[in-house]
């Protein structure tokens, strides 16, 4: 009996707290005396990019054919991009690296296509460029040395106007640490940046002996802003000054603090999702779940009647759980991962059905209720096991498949499967067996009836 009560507990605060998630879309703990929050988490369903709507990208690396690509490489502009596009607001982005040259990258509700577009195409190859006495306007494509070149001479230019002017990159925005768009008192855009120590050696250098002189601030070849040096910068901190707006400011900013791309990129493939056909989609994905469902519990009910009402009260424990536990640690929820979840559905069912049928064996070999329950959890207990396992198995080997290969749709699937297995077995190992034992506690030994029990 105190075992009984114990896991009817354990069962009671389970669901009140996955109801609790469940029906929320955020978590708070407030303080009971000051009534401040205490703890505090979003708890909003993540939808997918075919649920929710949004932008698919194909990036390819834009270099020779043949030109090898280290992992670490494709690696770090993954995490470059993501950074990136999180930075501009798209929220619960997804790139992943695709074979040995490709990223594909998944923005879920996405509001202007083509500025995450731009911004995943661009270099962000920031250079401080030398520009000595002469004034280069904003929009300026220029030729720097950072590839090798060699400088001309600001002080002797070359008489003929077809001779391209090769300028002095004086540093380089690795060397940058933080960067912040600022406004001034005049309400004009600013970014405030801060070097590394490095980065502050070679500014501070370079302002010392050029005072007066154009630094220009160049992005991917284009002049952004170029501004003189009015006294030597030594302290590693800096403003960029040059007429910006507040998106343009925000989008240096992003280049800026995130850096450079190892290798360069082109969008080779786009394609928008409109909100609309992914609405449609799920609302379709529940209705057929939904039916298949009632199927199900009908199924039970009429076969293993007193069992198989338990069981589907126990789905229904596995359904609210499972779903906090996607909602809780913000899963991206998808088509496929939908599908996942309602054949994990089916897993919880085999497990009792196993089950089941194992008592309705020992029943009809004349034992009591409750040793043939006993003997029919015990007994089954090895098919369940092996069976789960393999699916938790076969979802690890799809997950690595879709990790490897960018296929976010078996990602997906692998993952919610796996999660649902594994609250499966907690529900038919658990949940089911207690209820079934409060069950019986009400039933006096010589009164049972094997139709109960589906014999």
């Amino acid at each position: 009996m105190r075992n009984l009560s114990s896991r009817l507990i354990l069962i009671a605060v389970i669901v009140a707290l996955a109801a609790w998630i469940d029906f929320s879309t955020e978590l708070k703990i407030p303080n009971p005396i000051t009534g401040q929050t205490l703890w505090r988490r979003d708890v909003s369903p993540k939808l997918g990019l075919d649920l929710r709507g949004g932008l698919q990208v194909v990036l390819e690396a834009d270099l020779p054919e043949g030109t090898e690509i280290s992992n670490e490489q494709m690696e770090t502009a993954r995490l470059i991009l993501e950074n990136r596009t999180n930075a501009l607001g798209v929220n619960e982005s997804v790139l992943q690296v695709a074979g040995s040259n490709r990223i594909v990258g998944e923005f879920p509700g996405v509001a202007d296509p083509d500025e995450v577009k731009a911004t995943l195409g661009q270099t962000g190859r920031l250079e401080f460029v030398d520009f000595g006495f002469l004034p280069i306007a904003a929009g300026t494509v220029v030729q720097t040395d950072v590839e090798g070149g060699e400088a001309t001479d600001l002080n002797n230019l070359p008489t003929d106007p077809t001779t391209p002017i090769i300028y002095h990159t004086v540093m380089t925005g690795d060397k940058i640490e933080t960067a912040l768009v600022s406004t001034s008192q005049l309400g004009e855009y600013y970014i405030a940046f801060t070097l590394t120590s490095e980065g502050a050696a070679i500014f501070g250098e370079h302002t010392s002996t050029h005072t007066e002189q154009y630094l220009g601030i160049v992005l991917d070849k284009v002049v952004i802003s170029a501004p003189t040096i009015g006294s030597a910068i030594t302290s590693g901190e800096g403003v960029i000054e040059g007429g910006f707006t507040a998106d343009s400011a925000n989008a240096l900013a992003i280049q800026l603090r995130y850096g450079s791309l190892p290798i360069p990129f082109k969008v080779v493939e786009s394609r928008v999702v409109g909100p609309t056909l992914g609405q449609d989609s799920l609302q379709k994905s529940l209705v057929a779940g939904l039916v298949g469902i009632i199927v199900v519990f009908l199924f039970m009910g009429i076969f293993y009647r007193v069992p198989g009402v338990l069981a589907d009260f126990a789905i229904i424990i596995y359904a609210l759980i499972a779903f906090a536990v996607f909602k809780y640690f913000h899963f991206t929820l998808t088509l496929a991962g939908v599908a996942g979840f309602l054949l994990s559905t089916g897993a919880a069912l085999d497990a009792n059905i196993l089950i089941f049928e194992r008592m309705k064996e020992e029943l009809r070999a004349g034992r009591t209720l409750r040793t043939a329950v006993d003997l029919g959890w015990t007994r089954a207990w090895s098919s369940i096991r092996d069976s789960n396992l393999a699916t938790i198995i076969t979802s690890v080997i799809l997950f690595w498949f879709g990790s490897t290969f960018g296929a976010t749709i078996v990602k997906g699937f692998a993952l919610t499967l796996a999660l649902g297995v594994g609250i499966s077995l907690f529900t038919a190992i658990l949940v089911t067996r207690t209820l079934l034992n409060l069950v019986l506690k009400f039933i006096k030994p010589g009164t049972e009836n094997p139709k109960w029990f589906g014999i």
